[in-house]
């Protein structure tokens, strides 16, 4: 009597964890790495509505002190000191200006939350006068 092994093909195997945990570390690393100016691999999420954009950055480690926010026409810098255990610099062009006097930042938990306020567009048009 000769006994052979019974090869079972299964035609679909669900994906272990660990297997699905690697592929997220993974498919993130290479993200990171191709698109270093990616919000999602940098740490910063940007929500938007008509009056604000709500700027969400990590900066773990860092105190209020150690950290700058400059504001200058549309242009969003956002850097540590140098003293700081941690370098940070981050740089937004947005499409349109930013009002200072009604923006907020606040640091809470290693989390930066600025609330930029949106300036309502000017008009720059010019009556001229019918001779």
């Amino acid at each position: 009597m000769i006994f052979a092994p019974v090869i079972r093909h299964a035609t679909y195997v669900a994906p272990r964890v660990g297997d699905a945990a690697v592929q997220r570390f993974l498919r993130h690393t290479l993200t990171a790495a191709a698109a270093p100016h990616d919000a999602r691999a940098t740490g910063v999420n940007v929500q938007q509505d008509d009056k604000a954009i709500t700027v969400h950055l990590d900066v773990p480690g860092l105190s209020r002190e150690q950290l700058a926010v400059t504001i200058e026409g549309n242009q969003v810098r956002v850097a540590s000191a140098e003293g700081a255990p941690r370098r940070v610099q981050r740089a937004w062009e947005l499409a349109q200006d930013i009002d200072p006097q009604a923006s907020t930042a606040r640091l809470e938990h290693g989390v930066l939350t600025l609330v930029l306020a949106k300036k309502p567009p000017q008009s720059s048009a010019v009556r001229l006068a019918i001779d």
